[in-house]
């Protein structure tokens, strides 16, 4: 479970880097990098579910809160 999270919080944080550059640039990275067709369909799906497997593990399991002794 642990190499899920880790590779769910790189897909979050890399597909946060494609929004701001098209959002600041107007340039989409991977559409640039991998045309159009399926294969950015299946990275924009990666990082969706990424996404949820990262807001899902916030909730139930809160790695951000102090344990109390």
């Amino acid at each position: 479970m642990k190499i899920t999270s880790i590779i769910s919080f790189v897909l979050v944080i890399i597909g946060a880097l494609v929004w701001l550059t098209v959002g600041l640039f107007g340039f989409n990275p991977v559409s640039a990098l991998l045309g159009a067709g399926v294969i950015p369909r299946i990275i924009y799906v990666l990082v969706g579910l990424a996404g949820l497997w990262v807001l899902f593990f916030t909730l139930m399991y809160k790695p951000f809160t102090k344990v109390k002794n």
